[in-house]
């Protein structure tokens, strides 16, 4: 019932959020289409270790034109049980030259905090987490320099993520399963004026499962986000690639 109440109230100030930016007469909404590349590792090394680790790429525009951002994530973990964990780590993201630093990359540090937890049906899989972020972002001093100094802001994340396979023994290997997943990110901090809801991120497509501990999620993504101003914002079309790869180093 609590999680259900959370995503509820996370989800209408999303929705008021958005809503209330649609009303700015100069509101615009840019389209580009990408390719999202990850690599996702989880290791389990007892029965309460483990470690997080993910590294992604993503293209720019018209799907193979330049760069947009490289991001490196890693984290330990802590098991409540077989379902449940609990994650502490850091990030670095590279976003490379954009609109407002046109030949400097700009580098962000992001320390991240998440509870994580599965759930398994007679053939759904669901998995859920919460996520807490700390963004430190370099500021831009103009096109071609980086200014002293990090804006901050807090950011919250709550994803769901839906498996369902095609074959009744569940995602055995060689087998297909379908996936949809939701993302909603909500910004927060003394800094943030004009756009509390961050962005959504939604994903539908097939799982590979490549044998007993790794599967290839391909398929359509799209993002729609949000900019600091409050009256731009940016719909992402584009194909999502992701190789996951869940360890347990366990002594049998």
């Amino acid at each position: 019932m609590i999680k259900k109440t959370v995503f509820i109230f996370l989800t209408a100030i999303a929705f008021h959020s958005a809503g209330h930016s649609q009303t700015t007469p100069a509101k615009t909404t840019t389209y580009v289409e990408q390719i999202w590349f990850g690599y996702f590792n989880q290791t389990r090394f007892s029965k309460n270790w483990g470690m997080w680790v993910d590294i992604q790429l993503r293209t720019k525009d018209d799907f193979f034109e330049e760069l947009s951002t490289f991001l490196a994530r890693f984290g330990g973990t802590y098991y409540l049980n077989d379902n449940t964990k609990l994650t502490l780590g850091y990030a670095f993201i590279n976003h490379f030259p954009a609109d407002n630093h046109q030949n400097v990359s700009q580098p962000e540090h992001r320390p991240w905090q998440q509870i994580q937890w599965h759930n398994k049906y007679s053939k759904v899989r669901t998995m859920q987490w919460f996520r807490l972020e700390e963004r430190f972002r370099r500021k831009i001093l103009n096109d071609d320099e980086l200014a002293e100094g990090y804006s901050f802001n807090w950011r919250i994340r709550y994803n769901f993520f839906l498996q369902v396979p095609f074959k009744k023994e569940g995602p055995v290997p060689k087998s297909l399963s379908l996936v949809v997943n939701d993302e909603v990110h909500i910004n927060f901090g003394e800094q943030i004026v004009y756009n509390y809801f961050d962005q959504n991120r939604f994903f539908i497509g097939l799982s590979y499962q490549v044998n007993s501990t790794d599967n290839l999620q391909f398929g359509y993504t799209n993002v729609f986000a949000q900019s600091s101003s409050g009256n731009q914002y940016k719909s992402i079309n584009g194909a999502r690639i992701f190789y996951f790869h869940n360890l347990d180093l366990r002594a049998r």
